[in-house]
């Protein structure tokens, strides 16, 4: 039973909320909105309202780990999955080539739609949206430790005023003491267009909490129409699109007219013309000190560190239905504007390109997120939790993702109820979490499906069943989602009787029969009037498929999490030459070789080194121990 790092104590009945989210964007919603489920009196304190859910970079949802985020968010009750199911403009699976448990849900989405979506969604949840920029917090120091009792709002009309609350989740983004980079031009602001939050940092150093500097980019915004797009390869998406929400009706998705994207590339002249130029871009003339993302370089940072590819591949993605703005997706820069406009012209497709707006560089405070509990509260300062870029990671489905359990255990925080963390067998949220508050990287942090190394049993495809029971114990998740996910469990359970019941000419069963990869469910549903009428939809069939393929694999995987509760304390051979394993990220070995733990829990706490790398070195350490005991 997972616990909060403080009890609660009670305050003044007047306070008018339970829970203030500061911040609108991608975790505010989540944290607002799970905090509004469980019954809580929530205020969602914002810059500007007409901004809420902002795309502040490109415009999607999902992708290869991503998508399994969404999917566990809405597993629990979140906005996420059905919002850009509402919005979306372009669906795909990504990694269709591979298995089930890797594949990853991915939509273009309309970013003005969405925006709308998920402010009526949580305005319908009674959260008051309060618009102001967040002066400071409102801290009292009379006890053991500090608390967090709300923050100080200046109005957008002037003045002041105070926000109380009994918790406070801060889910600033990129905004907070930000500085925005172009060339050699600097403006402070998280976004172009809005301001920074400096008194938030000041007042997180005075209670103690550890900040440091990251950096983000993001591309230009072209005009549709001075696109060459005949010269463009499309891409178009599925042509039997899935949805991401568990809820979404199937009868009337998409709602929205579907586009393709395209893709080209860049070349030598591209390439020479940001080299010539290098020492405008902002990162290499020093004036940025913050770490960017290692698993989305600016384009600048993959022609000096990749020199000997020829082209990188650039995507164009249309931003809305209702506008003509292109996001270049595959080209965030900080270089000055003179030199963004000469080099995208050397692309094919792009030699007319007009520019909507240039790309640019923000540098950020975020707070090391080994500061912080599995709930996302921070250890040492009561009421006061923390979700997305502020705790070093990028992307909205993390945000969202850390949102959730935030505003959650924010709300059951102040109602004196245990707190909700997952494990990392449980779910890509829980793998998240772990991540950042055990391995406590050091520059954003991205989510993957290879950081899950239980992923055969972490699909995308049952992300209600591992969840939904769970979140409907807690508030999070409705009477009628309980019983709309175990109609589906009793439809699934039944056509696997089906399966096992019905057998070939050869005497296999029809189970035995879908083990086998090259044979799909479809295919047997058609040939067998009994599996036909148990009348499985699309995302029915790929869960019984999936549990009958994984079947092997998931026992082996519910194995290696008890190996692994048991390798805590298994000491690691001085012998061993960690160095010379195979298999191994090169991250992983350095650290390792560099730091030498003796255990492999000691290992497992190692920034840099992941739970995948860790099972593997448990391997390594059990055929040493058995060579040597052999020798």
């Amino acid at each position: 039973m997972a616990t909060h790092p403080h009890p609660f104590r009670s305050r003044a009945p007047h306070v008018a909320h339970d829970v203030l989210v500061i911040g609108g964007g991608h975790a505010g919603i989540e944290a607002a909105a799970a905090a509004a489920r469980l019954g809580a009196r929530v205020a969602l304190a914002t810059f500007r309202a007409d901004r809420i859910g902002e795309m502040s970079c490109n415009p999607a949802i999902g992708g290869q780990g991503k998508g399994q985020l969404v999917r566990e968010i809405d597993a629990l009750g979140g906005l996420m999955g059905a919002s850009a199911d509402a919005t979306g403009i372009q669906f795909r699976v990504l990694n269709t080539a591979k298995g089930l448990a890797v594949r990853g849900p991915r939509c273009q989405s309309d970013r003005h739609r969405y925006r709308e979506h998920v402010t009526a969604a949580l305005r319908a949840l009674g959260v008051e949206i309060v618009e102001g920029a967040v002066a400071g917090l409102l801290v009292e120091t009379s006890g053991s430790r500090a608390r967090v009792l709300g923050a100080r709002l200046e109005s957008t009309h002037g003045g002041e005023r105070e926000l109380a609350a009994h918790a406070t989740v801060i889910t600033t983004g990129t905004f907070l003491a930000a500085v925005m980079h172009t060339g050699e031009d600097q403006t402070a602001g998280g976004r172009v267009g809005e301001h920074t939050s400096g008194g938030i940092s000041a007042d997180l150093r005075r209670l103690g909490v550890e900040l440091a500097r990251l950096k983000t980019g993001t591309p230009p915004r072209l005009a549709r129409d001075s696109i060459d797009w005949a010269r463009l390869e499309p891409q178009p998406g599925d042509l039997r699109p899935e949805p991401f929400s568990f809820r979404t009706d199937r009868a009337r998705f998409p709602e929205l007219a579907q586009v393709d994207c395209h893709i080209t590339y860049t070349n030598a002249r591209t390439h020479d013309l940001i080299r010539a130029n290098i020492h405008r871009a902002p990162m290499y003339a020093g004036r940025i000190h913050g770490v960017g993302p290692r698993y989305c370089p600016s384009v600048e940072d993959k022609v000096m560190r990749f020199a000997d590819k020829e082209r990188h591949q650039i995507f164009l993605e249309p931003e809305s239905l209702s506008t003509d703005v292109i996001y270049v997706n595959g080209v965030s820069t900080s270089l000055p504007a003179d030199v963004q406009e000469a080099f995208v012209r050397t692309v094919d497709g792009l030699e007319r390109a007009q520019f909507l707006r240039h790309g640019y560089a923000v540098e950020y405070d975020f707070s090391l997120p080994a500061q912080l509990d599995r709930t996302f509260a921070l250890r040492a300062v009561e009421g006061l939790y923390l979700a997305g870029q502020i705790n070093g990671t990028s992307g909205y489905e993390e945000a969202a993702a850390q949102g959730l359990v935030a505003g959650a255990n924010a709300a059951l925080w102040t109602q004196a109820r245990d707190a909700f963390a997952l494990g990392r067998d449980e779910a890509y949220v829980g793998v998240l979490a772990d991540d950042l508050v055990v391995s406590a990287p050091t520059e954003p942090y991205r989510m993957f499906s290879s950081r899950a190394e239980h992923r055969l049993i972490l699909r995308a495809d049952d992300a209600d069943r591992r969840l939904a029971p769970r979140g409907h114990a807690l508030g999070l998740v409705d009477d009628a989602d309980r019983a709309r996910l175990d109609a589906r469990l009793a439809r699934i359970a039944s056509a696997r009787r089906v399966l096992a019941a019905l057998r070939n000419s050869d005497g296999r069963t029809l189970e035995e029969e879908l083990r086998r990869p090259e044979v799909g469910y479809a295919a047997l549903a058609a040939r067998h009037a009994e599996l036909a009428a148990c009348a499985l939809d699309a995302a029915d069939a790929a869960t019984l498929e999936g549990d009958v393929k994984y079947a092997g694999y998931a026992q082996r995987a519910r194995r290696d999490v008890e190996r692994l509760a048991r390798d805590e304390h298994m000491e690691i051979p001085l012998e061993l030459d960690i160095g010379a394993l195979t298999g191994l990220r090169r991250e992983a070995r350095e650290k390792l070789v560099a730091l030498r733990p003796r255990t492999l829990g000691q290992a497992a706490r190692i920034a840099g080194v992941n739970p995948p790398d860790v099972a593997l070195l448990s391997i390594h350490v059990e055929r040493f121990k058995r060579a040597r005991a052999q020798a």
